[in-house]
């Protein structure tokens, strides 16, 4: 026999209705509380036969079988913090914000009142009953739409946002977040409303229709963090950066626009390890073959993204770099994450717009490197920094946008190389891109041999 090693988790609870498409609902709800390393319980309103493109009925469940399920895991779990979904009449509304008075968890309300296309779900008389549930409530999460029906105040911009948020914590609820996904825009805007202030937390807005599911992962995010022990600021701020970054990387399946990616964080931390032994498989291939020909003045570096980065601290890269040295090329120090950031932000910018793309590395640039990218036939973008406009060079950390801009942005594909023609002071490089490290790789070891036969037959004399 083995000894046991139990694992202690805090624990949340929703209760909401079902989805079986796997979206929204409970699913949604216990995935990414699973996700925040939480426990999640339940308590299911009602049971909905949906997908990713519509509701196709809906069953509520009676309200003692409600109660039953409330109770059974009230009076077993240590429950930390808990969230409101789909409540779907009068009566079970009233009934969670009568039980709801004797929590000693914080509550999350998710006022699902409103449908994607705008129409009305519940009788006036629940909604009516959603204020005494949401003043035992610590948060109230609604979105454009539910915040008009709370309030009468149309939401269409971030002042009736803050304005909405103020009327709502009338009801005695602790705290207001406004979300923003419904207001048209670039960025979206989710506005937190409380006795102390108001904060806003913005993101750029993700050019997709997956959104199914949205707003319980966030309610469901919030509630994960606060049962963990997060403030509620804290919790919201988290909760937010988990959700879009879960919009960006969402669910291709079934027939419709798709889902959330509940899972999104767990698998991009899952990758790390994987990605940095790419990165240094990448480096180990370039040392055996001592690619020196190919070393910029400043170093060459090898960029690994996690599956799912978003920020330099998600790719990994050699610390110090490769440089040149009398037995051939060496790597400063070992691979880590943050290492790098030229070209990390270059590589960041380019999955602007082709986000399959995980590795890039630059290498020097020259007129004999590029008569040999012309013999390889290979796909060629190019920026020249001297064109960059004034106001992008002023802005730390934009030059890389930019310059990914002009390389990337036009294209249905991304190209093999990138020639960066540099500027006064600035090294001209060739980058290489690919979405693997094996092609990566192959490429730069490729262009290495092609200045080895280009560097023959000159020394042949022939043309």
């Amino acid at each position: 026999m083995r000894t046991p090693a139990p694992d202690s988790r805090p624990v949340g609870l929703t209760i909401a209705g079902s989805d079986s498409g796997g979206g929204a609902g409970i699913q949604a709800d216990l995935a990414t509380m699973t996700a925040h390393g939480v426990f999640g319980t339940s308590a299911i309103t009602a049971v909905t036969a949906q997908h990713t493109r519509g509701v196709e009925s809906s069953f509520v469940l009676p309200l003692e079988e409600i109660r039953a399920q409330l109770e059974a895991v009230t009076s077993d779990f240590d429950v930390g913090a808990a969230k409101t979904g789909m409540l779907a009449t009068t009566e079970i509304v009233q009934f969670v914000a009568d039980r709801a008075g004797a929590f000693d968890f914080p509550l999350v309300v998710d006022p699902v009142m409103v449908a994607t296309s705008g129409d009305r779900l519940l009788e006036p008389e629940a909604e009516r009953a959603y204020e005494d549930l949401l003043g035992e409530a610590t948060l109230a999460t609604p979105n454009a739409d539910e915040a008009e029906v709370l309030t009468d105040i149309a939401v269409v911009d971030e002042e009736s946002a803050r304005e909405a948020g103020a009327a709502i914590l009338e009801t005695g609820v602790d705290a207001v977040l406004v979300k923003g996904g419904h207001i048209p825009g670039d960025h979206v805007r989710d506005v937190l409303v409380t006795e102390d202030g108001v904060r806003t937390f913005e993101h750029p807005r993700i050019d997709t229709e997956a959104t199914h599911g949205s707003g319980c992962t966030l309610a469901a995010a919030i509630t994960a963090r606060l049962a963990t022990g997060d403030s509620l600021e804290t919790a919201v701020e988290g909760a937010t950066d988990f959700l879009a970054r879960a919009v960006r990387y969402h669910y291709d399946v079934g027939r419709g626009h798709g889902a959330v990616n509940h899972a999104v964080d767990l698998r991009n931390e899952a990758g790390r390890n994987l990605a940095a032994e790419d990165v240094q498989a990448i480096v180990d291939r370039f040392v055996e073959r001592d690619v020196s020909v190919l070393v910029p003045e400043v170093g060459m570096n090898v960029v690994g993204a996690t599956p799912h980065a978003e920020s330099v601290g998600e790719t990994a890269a050699v610390e110090g770099r490769i440089t040149r040295t009398l037995s051939g090329v060496q790597p400063n120090r070992g691979v880590r994450f943050g290492a790098s950031s030229h070209m990390a932000r270059f590589l960041l910018s380019a999955r602007e717009f082709h986000p399959d793309l995980r590795f890039a590395v630059n290498c020097r640039f020259g007129p004999d490197v590029e008569d040999a990218l012309e013999s390889l036939e290979w796909s060629l973008a190019e920026y020249d920094r001297a064109e960059e406009p004034a106001a992008v060079k002023e802005t730390e950390g934009s030059t890389m946008g930019w310059g990914a801009r002009q390389a990337f942005g036009d294209r249905e594909e991304p190209p093999e190389a990138v020639i960066d023609r540099g500027d006064v002071g600035k090294e001209a490089m060739t980058k290489l891109v690919a979405s693997d490290p094996e092609t990566l790789a192959d490429r730069v070891l490729a262009l290495e041999d092609e200045l080895g036969t280009d560097a023959a037959l000159e020394g042949e004399g022939r043309p």
